[in-house]
């Protein structure tokens, strides 16, 4: 059975990621049909290196601090929910797709 954590009393928004480790470059490699970002890492999947350069890169791509995001479901699967934490699901739609505009044909 999946462990689930629960926030109370917080606002943001939450993020479903399918995570490819060990890849050639940390990048957003598509949004699957279901609205699933694909995330390549190119971390291990060894000792939580992947899940916290997951962090990192969404991080960086969401420009937020680490603190805010975190994995609440999916901690040792491929398939993770993320929780962003005082960021509208609407921003960070933007923040992705500005992302993903920049770095397109890399």
């Amino acid at each position: 059975m999946r462990k689930f954590k629960l926030h109370d009393g917080m606002k943001g928004a939450a993020l479903t990621v399918r995570v490819t480790p060990r890849s050639r470059r940390t990048e957003v490699a598509e949004i699957l049909d279901d609205g699933t970002l694909r995330i390549r890492l190119t971390a291990p999947p060894v000792e939580g290196k992947a899940n916290a350069a997951l962090v990192e890169f969404l991080a960086e791509v969401l420009r937020t601090r680490k603190n805010r995001i975190e994995i609440v479901a999916g901690e040792k699967g491929l398939d993770k929910i993320i929780s962003i934490t005082d960021m509208s699901a609407g921003d960070v739609q933007q923040r992705l797709q500005e992302w993903i505009d920049q770095h397109e044909g890399d």
